[in-house]
């Protein structure tokens, strides 16, 4: 049973999925300081402070908050679109990389131009 489980841990696919897992909780740390420290006090700023969590309505001897919602599909949008630019910041740059990497062609041998000459000429 103790080999089963090592050969399990050691498939590739499950490590990744670990280390992706403990990445992931990192990033989200990332982003909430970004939406809670930047975007969140610059948004205040833009709409005058306005809260929408303390909004509610009372029916009967209930009270429905739906302020809190509101502020929460907000921070929620905050949060994806973040999210949405710090993933296209480094989708640039991997994909500024990746051009970089392309490697030549290799240039035509004078032997294959001719080839390709009489090819093309066959097909018309």
């Amino acid at each position: 049973m103790f080999k089963e489980f090592k050969k399990f841990i050691a498939r590739g696919n499950v490590l990744d999925m670990a280390v992706g897992v403990i990445v992931g909780g990192a990033f989200s740390a990332i982003i909430t300081s970004l939406v809670n420290n930047i975007f969140t006090p610059i948004i205040g700023l833009i709409l005058g402070g306005v809260d929408f969590s303390n909004l509610a309505i009372t029916f009967k001897d209930t009270q429905i908050m739906y302020g809190a919602f509101i502020q929460s599909v907000i921070d929620f949008l905050i949060v994806a679109f973040c999210l949405f630019l710090v993933v296209k910041f480094v989708n640039k740059l991997t994909h500024h990389k990746k051009e970089e990497e392309k490697p030549k062609e290799p240039e035509k041998t004078p032997e294959l131009k001719t080839l390709e000459e009489i090819r093309d000429l066959l097909k018309k």
